[in-house]
């Protein structure tokens, strides 16, 4: 693997005088095991290494990226870079590079999952497979290991690593189907049985599944769901560019959530996934988004930050120019009940696993869209009685989560997969008031 801080360092000073400039330098591995039909049948890997400069001259900013690290490849992207930048219009919102500071010293880092064989994915694989007791099983065993490093020509100057892994699948009936997820920085900390055990039981449990009529009911949400709910919210409306926009629906200080929700981002967290700093090298803090149901905050680059007066909050990305700054180390505060009291609590109402294929209809009141899938079932004075046929929702998530809304938070927190992808959200089961189901999964 190379040296992402030497390349980074290579670059700016092949860009000398010339601009002012920023480089980031990821290098990593990532694995996959996949299995289907209950066998495994396919391992791939992929080594990668990725240069991004971004420069700018007298106001003209322009970016470049290359996946090489040799001289000529480095000096091709910073040449091609700054003659882009002579062509490009004055870019009158440029906020400039941040300034050298330092960043908190953590890294979510496993030797063990860095070096993962495919055979140390293919044991979590079969016991995930084996929980299914003859159920026809599918999915993924993942292992990724990556580093990175950040230098501007202010002498900012940072580096961070991380590990993740992955298990995700299915158990499948002729009849129905059940998912479950587990997402960490450690192989060793995945339980394959204990994830095929819950796919497998809601296969079972979805087997004879029936249509129930449209309309509002009591839910309780697993974590997939709620952590869906939670990056829509983060997407659409914790993002400065879409208050800038007049497109959010955030309130600063204002009661726009039940008193029972707090939402957080933390990268730094123990046991978390997130490096301790972004694409500018703006370092990366814990930031209050929603807490005990008041609106605290919304995430900054540093373009939106300098429009609205603020400081960078750490959240820039790659796309955070295009859709703006996005937080995805969001943590959801967990309650003291066993998911089995908030069933229990439940006279008539439908608990949901996850949700599928999710669309914002209206960003501002953030109405949603999407389907309910591999997992939905009837709760009928306090118990899970049968499966309902998969449903379509169309609902505003502030609605949801609104005041008086949150009737009970589960003691369930873990990593859950969401509609943007595994690791971004640690989400509790939850209980919520109602829930707007306007059809059956063809309309």
């Amino acid at each position: 693997m190379i040296d992402p801080h030497a390349i980074a360092d290579r670059v700016v000073e092949m860009i000398g005088d010339r601009a002012e400039a920023e480089v980031v330098v990821g290098a990593g591995v990532s694995a996959l095991t996949r299995f289907a039909d209950s066998f495994i049948h396919q391992n791939v890997g992929n080594a990668y290494q990725d240069v991004s400069l971004r420069v700018a001259v007298d106001g003209r900013v322009a970016s470049g990226a290359v996946d090489r690290s040799d001289d000529e490849g480095l000096m091709n992207l910073v040449d091609n870079t700054l003659e882009v930048a002579g062509l490009m219009p004055v870019d009158d919102q440029w906020p400039g590079l941040a300034s050298p500071a330092p960043a908190a010293e953590v890294e979510h880092w496993d030797d063990v999952t860095a070096s993962a064989s495919p055979e140390e994915r293919a044991a979590v694989v079969k016991a995930f497979v084996d929980a299914g007791q003859g159920y026809e099983a599918a999915g993924y065993c993942e292992t990724a290991a990556g580093a990175t490093a950040f230098a501007n020509t202010l002498g900012q100057r940072l580096s961070g690593r991380s590990t993740r892994a992955t298990v995700d699948g299915i158990h499948r009936t002729a009849t129905s189907a059940g998912s479950a997820h587990q997402t960490g920085p450690g192989l060793a900390a995945l339980d394959g049985a204990a994830a095929g055990k819950l796919a497998a039981d809601r296969a079972r449990r979805g087997m004879d599944a029936y249509d129930i009529k449209p309309g509002e009911y009591e839910v309780v949400l697993g974590p997939e769901a709620v952590a869906t709910m939670a990056i829509f919210l983060a997407f659409y409306g914790f993002n400065a560019k879409q208050v800038l926009e007049g497109q959010s629906f955030v309130d600063l200080g204002a009661q726009q959530f039940d008193g029972a929700l707090s939402i957080w981002d933390d990268p730094l967290a123990e046991g978390g996934l997130g490096i301790p700093f972004d694409t500018e090298g703006t370092p990366r803090v814990p930031l209050d988004l929603i807490r005990d149901g008041v609106t605290m905050g919304i995430t900054h680059d540093r373009r939106t930050a300098a429009r609205l007066g603020g400081e960078s909050t750490g959240h820039a990305f790659p796309g955070s120019a295009l859709y703006g700054p996005i937080a995805a180390s969001l943590v959801i505060d967990a309650g003291d009940d066993p998911v089995e009291h908030l069933i229990a609590d439940v006279d008539r109402g439908i608990y949901v696993a996850t949700f599928n294929y999710c669309r914002v209809l209206d960003p501002k009141s953030q109405v949603v869209t999407g389907l309910t899938r591999n997992g939905t079932f009837m709760i009928e004075n306090g118990r899970m009685t049968g499966a309902v046929t998969n449903m379509r929702f169309t609902q505003s998530f502030v609605e949801a989560f609104g005041p008086g809304r949150v009737l009970g938070v589960a003691d369930d927190l873990r990593f859950a997969d969401c509609e943007f992808g595994a690791g971004m959200v640690q989400a509790p089961t939850m209980r919520l008031a109602g829930f707007n189901f306007t059809g059956g999964a063809d309309g």
